[in-house]
This record gives structure tokens, sequence and C-alpha cells, in this order.
């Protein structure tokens, strides 16, 4: 295909498409092919005539529509920061752009319903400026961009999952927009949609010489004469302003804009206005051709595939081989955290002591009730509602920090926790597999054993895959964005079900305490305690791991056993806190750093301090969840990711600007 000259690709994609958007029509008109002609002069108020004229046929303009700007804009950041796995979505420009739609959807809901395109572009902008204040401008074209949009989107997707769960009242029709759904019942959508990305018309035409001249470098671009900023302001504007009005349009549709411009160039796509124009053709195609897909779903299956979720089980696993085809084995950039203290001394001892006994007085004493807030021991009955939530919280919490600091040991990797590699990912996935074919009586009786499975079924994934790369932490978080779309794929579909399960799982995915009765909290404890038992008895093993497999080899220990062993407690710490508080972000990231920052350097100093750091903000977490819009609660995990995530955030800017 490479040899094809860029016209006749052109021309053969364009032919593409004609079989294609008459599968297309046959598939969303229900009606088979040789009638599809025939139903063109059926009478104007046949049922039939009118799911053809104000649903099939807009639905395919859409995805054309849609699925261009998309490819575009994916071509158009891709070019400017010279990036292979730049998108939308992996610098958080589409979790950002979710978020403000949420937010102006809430606060100021005439105006996200006339001009919802300027709120979904704000929450664009703000994300992907703090994005690139992470990655600098050393770390455009490297992996700081996209780790940074990862955080981003872990961050941004956990606060508009708590508004929509909190407000769920007056954001029941997100989910399915947060799912990305094509469907339309007019053709209102579509013709509030092309005025907008006419946009692209002299983005085609304007943008290939300042592209070109990128390619050869800014320095280069500047001295002939390009004013490289101002230009690269505005075609990054050009490229959120086409993602964000295609979000309010259709909601969140990833992979899109990832894959388009990668297909381009490997399909011969050579010069800056070929690989725009060429990407604008593939989009229109891959996004029709996954509808295609979700429409045959859902006449085989009888239930709702929204089209966003079909386009990430594709794209998911076509990221991952582009991670592993792209990505050297060691990537030169790295995402730098603020240096700590040498050591733990005992005035950092004195701090987290404080820090502990607050949380606990907070968790405990201080609580908000009908006549204000009050400080003082609860009484019996609330004793006995309160002390399983915070012993939950504080086991959960160690837990997932402990789990965290093996992982970034055994695989030598300081960006490595069970939601980054996506190990709370296969937990809830397998979760979520048995409550679809058990039902919701799963939660308290299967999940622990499922859990458990998919952390475990991802870590043979992650030893396979990055195996052959040394573990890069460059694969190995990427290998994580690509199990986080698949489950994030695979809940948009049960919620988009709207039965009682779908529902009873949003509950679980957010993160709550509020459903721990007596017994499963002493269960975690206990676990917990076991199992940090365990791994502090292989301290030294981990020291040596930690400098290099050769080292830990002559030292007489059996690496690969050795790890499995580790990985498989891994797992299980995993499973325990996931299968009872749901998945939380960020916190077995955190925790484990926050230690080194305070100067536990060896294992065992910094394997306690994480747990009893990891306990604390869960801690305070819960008790922020259960007071600040009393008597409404908000769940554990959506706090501890929101409170953990903007704190890592500010430490990524934080040592960027150090």
């Amino acid at each position: 295909m490479a040899a094809v000259s860029a016209p006749a690709r052109h021309v053969l994609t364009l032919l593409a498409l004609l079989p294609l958007m008459l599968v297309h029509l046959w598939l969303a008109a229900e009606v088979a092919p040789l009638e599809l002609w025939a139903l063109l002069g059926a009478p104007a108020q046949s049922f039939a005539f009118l799911q053809l004229q104000l649903s099939a046929l807009p639905r395919l303009s859409m995805a054309l529509l849609t699925g261009a700007a998309l490819g575009l804009s994916g071509s158009l950041l891709q070019q400017i920061t010279q990036n292979r796995l730049v998108s939308p979505m992996t610098i958080g420009a589409s979790s950002g752009a979710w978020l403000g739609l949420v937010l102006a959807t809430l606060l100021l809901p005439a105006f996200a319903a006339e001009q919802g395109q300027w709120a979904a572009l704000g929450g664009a902008l703000v994300a992907v400026g703090l994005v690139l204040l992470i990655a600098g401008r050393s770390g455009i074209g490297g992996l700081p961009l996209v780790l940074g949009g990862m955080a981003m989107n872990l961050l941004l997707g956990a606060l508009a999952a708590g508004l929509v769960l909190i407000n769920n009242q007056y954001t029941q029709g997100l989910f399915v927009w947060g799912a990305g759904d094509l469907a339309q019942i007019d053709w209102h959508w579509v013709q509030w949609l092309w005025p907008k990305l006419l946009l692209a018309l002299p983005v085609l035409v304007l943008a290939p010489r300042p592209l070109s001249l990128l390619q050869l470098g800014g320095d280069a671009a500047q001295a002939r004469g390009l004013a490289l900023w101002p230009v690269m302001l505005a075609l990054f504007l050009a490229a959120l302003w086409l993602c964000s009005v295609s979000i309010t349009a259709v909601g969140l549709i990833g992979f899109i804009g990832l894959l388009t411009p990668n297909l381009a160039r490997l399909l011969g796509a050579r010069s800056a206005r070929d690989e725009l124009l060429y990407s604008t053709l593939l989009g229109a195609l891959l996004l029709l051709s996954t509808d295609a897909l979700a429409l045959l779903a859902n006449h085989i299956g009888g239930q709702l595939v929204p089209s966003g979720a079909a386009a990430a089980l594709i794209g998911a696993p076509v990221l991952l081989w582009m991670a592993r085809r792209h990505l050297a084995a060691e990537d030169p950039h790295g995402l730098q955290l603020p240096a700590g203290a040498e050591r733990f001394g005992w005035r950092s001892a004195l701090w987290v002591a404080a820090f502990a006994l607050l949380a606990l007085t907070l968790a405990l004493g201080l609580a908000r009730g009908l006549d204000g807030w009050r400080l003082q021991w609860p009484s019996a009955l609330v004793w006995s509602l309160r002390w399983p939530r915070v012993l939950t919280a504080a086991s959960a919490g160690a837990g997932l920090a402990i789990s965290g600091l093996l992982l970034q040991r055994l695989l030598r990797n300081p960006l490595a926790s069970p939601d980054i590699l996506g190990l709370s990912a296969g937990a809830t996935l397998a979760v979520m597999v048995a409550l679809m074919l058990f039902g919701s009586g799963v939660l308290g009786a299967v999940a622990p054993l499922a859990a458990f499975l998919g952390s475990l079924a991802v870590l043979i994934v992650l030893m396979l895959l990055g195996r052959r790369h040394r573990y890069s932490p460059a694969l190995m978080a990427l290998l994580g964005i690509s199990l986080g779309a698949l489950l994030n794929a695979a809940l948009q579909f049960v919620l988009a079900k709207g039965s009682g399960d779908s529902f009873a799982l949003l509950g679980w995915l957010a993160g709550s305490t509020y459903r721990s009765t007596p017994a499963q909290a002493l269960w975690l404890s206990a676990g917990v305690l076991l199992l940090g038992g365990l791994a502090a008895v292989f301290q030294r093993a981990l020291t040596l791991i930690g400098i290099g497999d050769g080292v830990a080899a002559s030292r007489g220990l059996d690496v690969p056993r050795l790890r499995l062993a580790l990985l498989v407690l891994v797992a299980l710490l995993c499973a325990l806190v996931t299968s009872l508080l749901g998945p939380v972000a960020f916190l077995g990231l955190l925790a484990p750093h926050i230690a080194v920052l305070l100067g536990a350097r060896r294992v065992l100093p910094q394997l306690l301090l994480a747990a009893a750091l990891g306990a604390v903000l869960m801690l305070l977490a819960d008790w922020a969840g259960r007071t600040l819009i009393f008597p409404l609660q908000i769940p554990v995990g959506i706090v501890a990711s929101v409170l953990c995530g903007a704190y890592f955030v500010y430490l990524l800017i934080r040592g960027r600007l150090a």
C-alpha cells in the first residue's frame, strides 16, 4: 500500500466507504439489503421511512463527521508534538472536556444545552495545559506527555464520576453520553455539528507548511521564519476545538484520534498534507466500521452497545501493539519527582504521628449532624456503625500502599501501582463479569476470588509482554492505559443497560466503605496484616531485586520464582481491597513516593511508613466523603482518587519546575 500514490490511496479509501455506508444503513434501518431502495419510496409517514430518515441517515452522517474530526484532531496533535502516542485521549483532553461538560450541566444547565462546546473546550484546555506543564518542552515528544495525560485522565475522570454519582438525578443521561453513542432521533445534532467542523477546511489548507517545518525541529523551523509558539498554539486550539465539539455532540469516543494518524503513516502517508487528509478519511472509515460493529452486536445481543465502547474494545489492543512496536526498552525521558530527605529523622516521625492522630480523631470524633459540627466520642450506636468503616478504610489504604511499593521494587519502575499497571482494572473487570453472570449478590460472595483471578491474569500478561522490553516503565504504563480503556468500555456497556445491577456496580466502582460489615472489616485487616508481614519477610530479596536481577542471582536468590511469588502476593493484596472497596486510583502510587520523600529509602522503613501513610490518607478520604456534603455521602474511592491524584499532579509539576 505504501507504493500507491496519495491520490490513488484517497480514492481507494473513498471507494471503500461506499459499501460500508450501505452496510451501516442496512443495520441502522433494520431492513434487508434489497429493501433499502424500496424504502426510499415508502409512504412518508410509515415507521420504516421515518426510521431511515430520522435515525439511520443522521447516525450515518454523525459517524462520518465525528470520525473525520477526531482523525484530523489526532493527526494535528501527533504532528505538532512529533509523538505517535499522542491523541485527545492520551493527553487528557477528552477527560477534561467530559469534566467541563458535566460541570456546566450541573451549574449552568441552560448554557450547557446551548453552548456546551465552550465548556468542553475550556475543560480540555485546562487539562492539556496542566499536562504540558508536567511534561515541559523537552518532554512533549516522549513519555512524560503521555504519562502526564494518563495521570490527568485518572484525576479528572474521578472528579467527573463523583459528580455524576452525587447528582445522578440530574446526570443520568450522561451515562450513555460518557460511553460515546452515535444514536440519533432527528437531524438536530448533525445540523449543530457540521458548521462547527468547517474549521477543518482552513486547517487542511494552511497547516501543512508549518507542520512540515516542525518536522525539522523547533530551532530549524524558527530559522526558516516560522513563529513557532503562536503557530503551535493556534494548531493546538484547532485540534482541541475539533475534539471538544465532537465530544459535545456524541460523547467520549477514544482511540480514533490515536489510531488513524498511525494507520495513515503505515499505509504510506509521508507529507504533512497527505497525513492530515488521509487521517481525516480514515477517521470517518474507522468510526463508521466501529459503529457498524456496534449495530451488529445490538442486533445479535438485543442490548445497547455504545459506539465508544466498541471503539475502545478495538483500539486498546492496537495501542498495546503500537507501544511495543515504537517504544524502546528504556525510554530516554522520564517523569521526575522532587528530591526528598536523605533519611527519615525524628522530626518527620513526629509529623507523621501527628498527622495520623489528627486523621484518627477526625474519623472517630468529628462529625457533622443536623445541629452542626460536633467533636465528641461516638455513642454506642454510632460506634457500632463507624468502627467497621474506619477499620476498612485504614486497612484498604495500607494494603494498596504495600502493593504499590512491591510493584515499584519488583519492576524497578517508579510509576508502578495497582491502578497504573491495570491490576485494579483486571480485578474490577473480573468482578464485573461475575456480576453479569451471577447477579448483584456476587459482590459479597464470589468477588474476592474473581478479583484475585483478574489481578493475577493481568500480572501474567504484564510479565509475558514486559519481559522482552525488560519491564520498561513506558511499556508497563501504556499497558495499564490499554487495560483501563478495556475496563471502561465494558463498564459503559453494563451501565448503558440501566438495570438494577448497573447501579449496584456503579456504587461499588465508586469505592465505598458504608457497606462494610464488622466481619468484612476484620477479615480485610487480618488479610492485610498477614500479607504485609509476608512482604516484610522478603525485605532483603526486594532490596537485591531493586538493584538488579544479576546482583540478586549472584547472592543465591532464585529471581524468577521469587518475583512470581511476590507478584502473587501483590495480586492477593489488590484483590482483597478491590473486592470489598472497589478500585481506588493513585493511592498505591503516591504513598510509597511520599515515604521516600520523607527519607524512608530502605525497604522495611519504606514499607512501614507507606502503609501508615496509605491508612491515614484513606481515613481522611473516608471522613471527608462522610461530612463534606452531609447528609449525602461521597464514596471514599472517589475522594481518595481526587485527593491523591491532585497531590500527585502537584508533585509532578513541582518536580518539573524545580
